[in-house]
């Protein structure tokens, strides 16, 4: 009987120890620590998983987004895929895009705000055969230059410069009448498809768009203005993290580029070692340098929205502040 009611006693003991563990597993506000009720989010790449997507890949893959209590979905973008329309739609919470397109999608009754930007300078640029001796922008004319019909710098270009005797052709995304023609000119970025060539035995030089004066940030963070006025909360914690997710991939990028390679399998390694070392002045220079990463400033902001005005991309001038804000920025 003794040994019976003994056995008793274990037994509520070990309920009783049970019962505490579980509700030692839960956080004030009933959330859980192992994330379970972690806030869902989507972001929407710009395009296809590359190192320029190298901090959001680290902040999921080294627990930044978890940490701040967000449950991130990362869908890729693409030529079919306009992060600003799913974001805008409600489909999704968060974006990536380029400066200039947040800025025309504004123009078109977008309300969208920018919280951060990945690249402070475009790599943008146009590509030549290597010696064929451009060093300024009127040398392409006479020459036929790929151009993706309706790409803001190339209205930039030619209204500020004569380029009346280049013969335009539509950008693909080939290369093969770019490689057949010695002369040609293409639309590219610093980061990708001068290795793309170099790897297929053709030698190629640049010239970057930013030199003209024309220098949009790239890869920016955005989401809708009713949805920052919303949810303050959330987009601090999704800044925060991305942030440190940019931080994280700035040291170990090689490990991430792994995780990127896994999302992206057309894509070499080597090809985004390549992109990953290319880029680094861009994503960390600049401002960031002083400010860091993911700053943004008025005054960019708002020459781009003149330029693009002046271009008559715009129907109305407008208060850089109304499209971003560094509030949210850790350094802030």
């Amino acid at each position: 009987m003794i040994l019976k009611k003994h056995l008793i006693f274990i037994l509520m003991g070990a309920f009783l120890l049970l019962v505490l563990a579980a509700c030692g597993g839960q956080e004030s506000g009933g959330e859980s620590s192992d994330g379970e009720n972690a806030e869902s989010a989507k972001l929407v790449l710009n395009w296809f998983p590359k190192s320029q997507h190298g901090g959001v890949f680290a902040a999921q893959e080294q627990g930044m987004f978890a940490l701040h209590n967000l449950d991130v979905e990362i869908e890729a973008g693409g030529p079919q895929v306009s992060s600003i329309q799913i974001v805008a739609s409600g489909n999704a919470q968060f974006g990536l895009a380029h400066a200039d397109q947040i800025v025309i999608a504004r123009n078109e009754g977008i309300e969208l705000v920018t919280l951060a930007t990945a690249m402070q300078n475009s790599p943008a640029a146009l590509m030549f055969h290597e010696g064929e001796k451009i060093t300024d922008f009127e040398d392409m004319n006479g020459r036929t230059a790929y151009i993706q019909p309706g790409i803001p710098y190339w209205d930039f270009l030619t209204n500020k410069y004569d380029l009346s005797g280049v013969t335009e052709m539509g950008y693909t995304g080939q290369h093969v009448n770019f490689i057949e023609d010695p002369e040609a000119v293409s639309q590219a970025f610093v980061t990708s498809e001068p290795f793309f060539l170099d790897k297929e035995g053709v030698k190629t030089e640049t010239i970057l768009v930013s030199e003209s004066g024309f220098d949009p940030y790239n890869v920016v963070l955005f989401a809708t203005k009713e949805f920052v006025e919303n949810n303050e909360e959330t987009v601090g914690n999704f800044v925060t993290a991305f942030v440190e997710g940019w931080n994280y991939y700035k040291e170990s990028p090689y490990e991430i580029n792994e995780v990127i390679h896994e999302a992206n399998p057309d894509l070499a390694l080597e090809d985004l070692e390549f992109e990953t070392d290319s880029q680094k002045d861009f994503v960390y220079g600049g401002d960031a340098v002083e400010h860091g990463f993911g700053y943004m400033s008025e005054e960019r902001w708002q020459l781009l929205i003149d330029q693009l005005y002046e271009l008559g991309l715009l129907e109305d001038q407008f208060d850089a502040n109304e499209i971003f804000t560094t509030e949210f920025l850790p350094s802030h």
